[in-house]
């Protein structure tokens, strides 16, 4: 993640790592006139984990260069076209306001309390190994600890910021300086300390070169390698949570869950004889309803059963309001135990879980006792999800997305809006000059060109400026 671990998640599940910066990916030479000025359109992201850098489209268009060495000989550079770049920035933008549009970049959260879901960070400048784990704000980690060395942590459930509290010996809060000692209702793991999984090592790992995707366990928030739990892992299109191994030890009660709506795994079994992987292939009617359903199959019975469940199916559409957590009981029977006359398959493995599948866990009063005892009620919850709290994100940014351009405008006063306008204009027009002679002549825009484009225009810039003078009436 960025500087320590970013998790981040293949839609619709959490395997994908961002990288804190604005964006994470260098961008194009040409970016500034995509934006119509210079700057970020969008505040730094934690990374959900796997990207780090650039992406394919952006890492052609950047080594193509460096590749061919300008070498007649070398191999011929990729094309890339400007189309394919701008797909792949608007998609990193999709997924930073998924991430981060949730979570407010200029105010500290200690003011709302135990948060439900909020991008968060470890300081490791501040408070490194052996001291007591903290965490703190997206606001925060701009205003506060932006020179500082931080992990990311993605997004956790129920947690106050921590940013210039008691752990923090020699730092006070900028945002928000009247905090308590001490947030009592925060939970802790070695993820503040930027190491992951049970191997507890952390990510990337300079010393694993076995690639892997992680994956975030819903009930302790840690995030785990693949090959560490205890089953190969389905296609990520096939799940939207995962618990693991020593979440479902403790929350036995899954299990009884598992065998009608868990999504069928591969499963690593070792003998006495020898070492085998053992498919799993057998499915409930159940399962193969859900899968049915999952991948847009319209069977009219399906339909029909789905209508009469569907006042529980909660929507985690950008669109639509999540439902409230359940908190009292409205089942007269209890599908748990129903469910648990029946035989039931525990493995010591992780679980994994398509979507939807958390409003049918029962509710009924000795259900949700056991919830509470076990510290899992969010369980029952929708909107604890990190689709739903992504959803949101990206719902509140494109209402509320700004022109970086008109920003940058409205700060400034009338002559200088009036040079820039002009500056703007001269850049376009002569850059789409300069491209029409590619395009009639059915050339490549190589890197060089570009740059050789820009150096040219400053030259000419600077000579204009030192030929002007400038009256002051």
């Amino acid at each position: 993640m960025g500087l320590g671990p970013p998790l981040s998640r293949v839609s619709p599940c959490l395997k994908v790592p961002l990288s804190r910066g604005v964006l994470a990916v260098p961008l194009p030479l040409w970016r500034p006139l995509a934006l119509g000025c210079v700057g970020s359109v969008f505040p730094p992201y934690p990374c959900s984990f796997a990207c780090g850098g650039r992406g394919p489209a952006m890492e052609a268009a950047a080594g193509g260069a460096e590749s061919a060495g300008g070498c007649a000989g070398g191999p011929e550079e990729p094309v890339v076209s400007l189309a394919d770049v701008l797909a792949e920035n608007e998609e990193l933008e999709k997924e930073a306001r998924a991430v981060l549009g949730g979570s407010d970049h200029e105010r500290c959260s200690y003011s709302q309390g135990a948060v439900k879901r909020q991008a968060l960070y470890a300081c490791s400048t501040c408070t490194p190994p052996g001291e007591e784990p903290a965490g703190i704000c997206l606001a925060c980690s701009y205003e506060c600890h932006g020179t500082h060395k931080l992990f990311e942590l993605y997004t956790k459930r129920n947690f106050r910021c921590d940013c210039g509290n008691s752990k923090f010996k020699n730092l006070q809060c900028k945002l928000f300086p009247e905090k308590g000692k001490v947030n009592s209702g925060n939970k802790y793991n070695h993820n503040f300390y930027g190491l992951y999984c049970i191997c507890k090592r952390p990510y990337p790992d300079p010393e694993d070169e076995i690639p892997d995707e992680m994956i975030q366990c819903i009930v302790c928030e840690d995030w785990f390698h693949g090959r560490h739990l205890g089953a190969v892992p389905p296609d990520s299109g096939d799940f939207h949570e995962m618990v693991c191994q020593a979440c479902m030890n403790c929350c036995t009660f899954l299990w009884a869950y598992a065998s009608q709506l868990a999504v069928p795994t591969v499963t690593k079994v070792t003998s006495l004889e020898d070492d085998r992987i053992v498919l799993n292939v057998k499915e409930t009617e159940e399962q193969t309803r859900e899968i049915k359903t999952e991948n847009g199959a319209h069977p009219g019975k399906i339909q029909a059963e789905e209508k009469v469940e569907q006042h529980n199916e909660p929507s985690t559409s950008s669109g639509s309001k999540c439902p409230e957590a359940v908190t009292k009981s409205d089942e007269s029977v209890c599908k748990l135990q129903e469910l648990q006359t029946k035989e039931l398959l525990k493995k010591d493995t992780a679980t994994f879980w398509p979507s939807s599948w958390r409003s049918k866990l029962c509710t009924c009063k000795d259900c949700l006792k056991m919830y509470s005892e076990l510290d899992v009620q969010f369980l029952t919850d929708e909107c604890d999800t990190v689709l739903a709290y992504e959803n949101k994100g990206t719902s509140d940014q494109e209402t509320d997305r700004r022109d970086p351009l008109m920003d940058t405008l409205n700060s400034m006063n009338r002559v200088q809006q009036v040079e820039l306008i002009c500056e703007y204009n001269d850049l376009k027009t002569e850059l789409t000059d300069y491209l029409r002679r590619f395009a009639d002549e059915g050339t490549v825009v190589k890197r060089e060109d570009i740059q050789q484009f820009f150096e040219e225009f400053q030259s000419r810039k600077r000579r204009r400026t030192n030929r002007m003078q400038y009256y002051c009436s």
